[in-house]
């Protein structure tokens, strides 16, 4: 249990759900954000960490505001 994989993987679903509502394909975030799908794959798993830049470019082709990526309930309580 890290702090930081879970918040990671919680961005990851948010990422990956709203794509997917969105009818968008991995390869559609390529081609608009200009980062490799397989990568985009990784922050959709939470594998990899995301820069605020990363985050901005994806929110941008989303179409959300990337505070959207972050609404989420997570309890930091059960990491103290």
């Amino acid at each position: 249990m890290n702090i930081t994989e879970d918040f990671l993987k919680e961005i990851g679903t948010k990422i990956s759900e709203i794509r997917i509502k969105n009818k968008q394909t991995l390869d559609d975030l390529e081609f608009i954000t200009g980062i490799d799908s397989s990568d985009i794959n990784k922050y959709e798993q939470g594998k990899i960490n995301l820069t605020v830049k990363t985050l901005i470019k994806l929110a941008q082709a989303l179409k959300i505001h990337p505070k959207d990526l972050m609404k989420f309930d997570f309890d930091f309580d059960k990491y103290k």
